[in-house]
């Protein structure tokens, strides 16, 4: 008689549910959640729209995630369409939104998406342990849990982990297990801020007449990146889905941000809207609103306004002073942890080939819209096939 495949997760959320379900068809598969219920990143991501995936496939799909090519076998095997397909086999139905963001059909909630899910492995055998937290490993290279001060070397065939990074540590993401891993010998990489604000000093007057207000519209460029969409004026500076993807470029050392603010126009299509109006009538001509209007004011010299065609040039080259990132535990997503280079490219450790690393804990990115959910994804589909794979199995 043959025995079983005994496979350890180590982390619920989206990255280690999935390679727990690709597993559970083939396998003994124990799930170990630190916190008290799976999938809290789940119910904090779907407070602003549950944004599943994207529609983008092939190239275009690719051409979002860094390093380059690192996960291009993964998502090529699992993009966004067989994410909504398996979806849909739990009763799931999605569409595509604004911009080729993938949702659930309206009246789903992100709890009623996790709750299938669970069922789903509850169904095909996975057993799920919360409050049991990874403290490390033993002197075999095992890895240990912790549940209620008892400390448990798990007997697995192979052990998965995805641990996540240090966003949104309330979920549970609190990225405390570096030390652990330097152990073993992997040199782990600070965690980083990624998808996140940008702080910039505001006069104090502009801040407080508006925060909170939205910039429609509007196309940001840093270090050769750009993004056109809609951010928000905060205290700190500005946030949102057209700051998140020049992230990089600005952690990567870059100091101005340069928003166009009429990325529609050019500069002298503008310069013909303001004709021959008065200074005071320039934002109002071109259809700034005020907020934008004060921001031109904020960051440009008065003499900007001695002419339509130094304001046309300021609005479509406004240029801000970037003081910094929002700190990690507000940002969306973490870059830093496991280096891609410590991996083959099953996700296995080249030093330790019995044990594998996914989802945000491995030191990748993407920006928000659905990719870095389903980069996760992925991964966790992928590490679970190729562990099939190397045992003889086929799924």
């Amino acid at each position: 008689m043959t025995t079983r495949l005994r496979i350890a997760v180590i982390g619920g959320g989206p990255a280690g549910l999935m390679a727990a379900d690709t597993l559970a068809p083939h396998a003994e598969v124990d799930l170990y959640e630190h916190g008290r219920n799976i999938g809290r990143k789940f119910l904090v991501a779907g407070q602003g729209g549950f944004n599943l995936s994207n529609q983008a496939e092939g190239k275009e799909l690719l051409k979002h995630y860094s390093p380059s090519g690192f996960l291009d076998e993964a998502l090529s095997a699992f993009g966004p369409a067989n994410l909504r397909t398996w979806l849909m086999e739990m009763g799931i139905e999605t569409f595509t939104g604004t911009s080729g963001r993938v949702f659930p059909k309206k009246g789903i909630k992100p709890i009623d998406v996790l709750e299938q899910i669970r069922q789903r492995l509850l169904q095909q055998g996975v057993h799920l342990h919360t409050g049991h937290a990874f403290t490390g490993f033993n002197a075999e290279g095992r890895a240990v849990i912790e549940n209620n001060e008892e400390l448990i070397e798990l007997e697995a065939d192979h052990v998965i982990f995805a641990l996540g990074g240090a966003s949104w540590p309330v979920t549970g993401s609190t990225g405390i297990w570096p030390a652990l891993f330097k152990e073993i010998g992997i040199d782990v990489r600070p965690f980083g801020a990624s998808n996140c604000g940008v702080e910039i000093v505001w006069p104090e007057s502009f801040v407080q007449a508006h925060e909170g207000k939205p910039l429609k519209n509007v196309r940001f460029t840093a270090g050769g990146m750009t993004a056109w969409g809609e951010s928000t004026i905060t205290k700190h500076g500005l946030e949102g889905n057209a700051i998140y993807p020049v992230v990089p470029a600005l952690r990567s050392g870059e100091t101005v941000l340069h928003a166009d603010l009429k990325p529609e126009s050019t500069a002298d299509r503008l310069v013909e809207r303001i004709g021959n109006k008065a200074a005071k009538h320039f934002g109002e001509a071109v259809g700034l609103n005020r907020a934008q209007l004060a921001l031109v004011k904020a960051f440009t010299p008065r003499e900007v306004f001695a002419s339509p065609q130094r304001f046309a040039e300021a609005i479509k080259d406004l240029r801000l002073p970037v003081a910094g990132l929002r700190p990690v535990g507000e940002a969306i997503s973490t870059v830093g942890g496991i280096p891609t280079d410590a991996l083959n490219a099953d996700f296995s450790f080249k030093l330790h080939p019995h044990l594998s690393a996914i989802g945000e804990m491995v030191d990748w990115d993407a920006p928000t819209g659905g990719f870095l959910l389903q980069g996760c994804f992925a991964m966790g589909r992928f590490a679970g096939r190729a562990l099939l794979a190397k045992h003889g199995i086929r799924p």
